[in-house]
């Protein structure tokens, strides 16, 4: 077990600086850069601004070959811990990233046991019992979950959540907490408001795995060993649980890969209609304004949970299935 996860970590390297090599390229097709945005507000605010542009772009050294730049950036990352300077807010790209980060990876987490807690159940019980009533509500809200888009989900939520409840809506925390020290009256007030993020980014995870799940596990329940068990007398719950939900689990974890970076990416739209303090605004506005270091970050970051989401999903499904191992 202990080579096969160092096998995977060693595959981790190349694909993460392939990735960065990518994300830079990329940030850089667009015409123009952060320094031509700000001549452009500059000038039509009246002001003589070639001299201050040329000065900030020796300084950031956005004169310089992509390859040059580049380096800089990656030597940094590597040898300092260092992601370089958000040109728009003047400041480290550390300064402004790792706070929201937290949040963000607070939500992910939470949303991502949401999802499991919520899908394994109903999927199992959508398989067991096939085409009873509950399996038809849990399809229904299945389908819903999926075809609703996120944002509309969560304007309709802090609706009701407004004029039913008059509960303040928008942020983790009510207005007179913000800036506020840590004391159990707004850890109570942070837990009024975070589940409604984790509901909304996590519903369409829960529905498309619901459905994952159910499909699985109906692929298992009539196979001969099924049917072996069965007749040599073990119990449903304990024949179910052993042998069909385990090996039925193999892609359900498997989904761990495309699961953590889709709620950090995806809750971009969520999280600027909610106004959460977490890295989508940011990466958003980043993008818009051409911050290449800030928005470079926060796309290796994503970039780095779709590899760690990958390796998670490999180790736990070779020590749930040990076949895998020996392959």
């Amino acid at each position: 077990m202990g080579g096969f996860i160092l096998r995977r970590v060693l595959y981790m390297i190349p694909t993460v600086f392939l990735v960065s090599i990518v994300t830079f390229i990329i940030i850089q097709l667009p015409p123009g850069d952060y320094l031509d945005t700000l001549a452009a507000e500059m000038g039509e605010a009246g002001g003589d601004n070639v001299a201050v542009v040329e000065q900030l772009r020796a300084q950031y050294g956005l004169g310089e070959p992509m390859y040059v730049q580049y380096w800089k950036w990656m030597t940094g990352i590597l040898l300092e811990g260092d992601f370089g300077i958000s040109f728009e807010k003047n400041v480290p790209v550390t300064d402004v990233i790792w706070d929201r980060l937290g949040w963000t990876f607070a939500i992910s987490v939470l949303t991502l046991l949401f999802i499991w807690a919520v899908a394994l159940p109903i999927g199992i019980y959508s398989a067991v019992r096939k085409y009873s009533a509950g399996d038809y509500i849990a399809t229904l809200l299945g389908f819903i979950g999926l075809a609703i888009p996120n944002f509309l989900l969560a304007l309709v939520m802090m609706y009701v959540a407004f004029k039913y409840f008059g509960q303040s809506v928008g942020g983790l925390v009510s207005p007179e907490y913000l800036n506020q020290p840590w004391t159990w009256a707004k850890v109570v007030d942070l837990l009024q408001h975070i589940w409604m993020p984790i509901f909304v980014v996590g519903t369409s995870g829960a529905a498309a795995l619901i459905r994952i799940m159910r499909a699985n596990l109906l692929d298992e329940l009539y196979r001969p060993y099924v049917v072996t068990a069965r007749a040599k007398g073990m119990s449903e719950f304990q024949l179910l649980m052993r042998y069909p939900v385990r090996v039925a689990l193999n892609p359900f974890i498997s989904t761990i890969g495309w699961i953590l970076p889709t709620l950090v990416s995806g809750e971009i739209i969520v999280a600027v209609v909610m106004n959460l303090p977490t890295t989508g605004p940011l990466l958003l506005r980043a993008l818009l304004v051409q911050d290449m270091y800030l928005a470079g970050s926060l796309i290796l970051i994503v970039s780095l949970l779709t590899v760690i989401g990958t390796l998670l999903s490999d180790v736990l499904l070779a020590w749930v299935d040990p076949r895998i191992r020996y392959q």
